[in-house]
């Protein structure tokens, strides 16, 4: 499998609480029977199976094309379950729309019981830091999710302005795959107005 890449600001002397969302290398696709013109925008999925707010993509509604995202080329929209047959989308205001039809994409979570995870961030000179399930920084919070967790004093301290991370998970049958990995850049924090 080849690994996600996601750069990671990080803001010298904040605090870092950044949510990593695992997903399934595979798309998951149902059927949208209703999509109601609410704001927020709600639609009727029957089983939509989601895990809480999750990244989704909508494909094929007619009579709004721009509710279609293309899951190869378009950013996702998180949506929110209300219920086992119905997502809303807060950012998107339906009232008015005459829309129909349409299919729900989506990445099941990583099933990361019984998982352990470290996050390696490597600068081209200096220490590592290294962030963990077992040691710290790192939490898993729920079905594909997990937690990094930096504090201001950790953040303060670097003295580096860019590095390389990388995400590894390590399953039960004692296999370790990188998940993730791309840049760290740091800022100073400082406001321009």
């Amino acid at each position: 499998m080849q690994p996600a890449c996601l750069d990671l600001p990080v803001t010298k002397g904040a605090t870092l609480r950044k949510p990593l969302l695992l997903m399934q290398p595979t798309y998951t696709y149902r059927p949208i029977t209703a999509i109601l013109p609410t704001a927020p925008l709600q639609l009727t999925v029957p089983a939509h199976g989601l895990p809480g707010e999750w990244p989704t993509w909508i494909e094929g509604v007619s009579q709004w094309s721009a509710l279609n995202r293309d899951k190869a080329r378009e950013p996702f929209r998180i949506a929110k379950p209300v219920d086992a047959d119905t997502l809303e989308y807060n950012d998107i205001n339906g009232l008015g729309q005459r829309a129909n039809g349409g299919t729900l994409v989506y990445q099941l979570p990583v099933d990361l019981a019984s998982c352990g995870a470290e996050l390696v961030i490597s600068p081209e000179q200096g220490a590592e830091l290294v962030f963990s399930t077992d040691n710290g920084g790192l939490a898993i919070t729920g079905p594909g999710r997990l937690l990094l967790e930096m504090t201001a004093e950790q953040t303060a301290t670097i003295d580096w302005s860019e590095a390389r991370y990388s995400l590894d998970i390590s399953f039960s049958d004692g296999s370790v795959q990188r998940w993730l990995q791309g840049k760290v850049t740091l800022s100073g924090g400082c406001c321009h107005g």
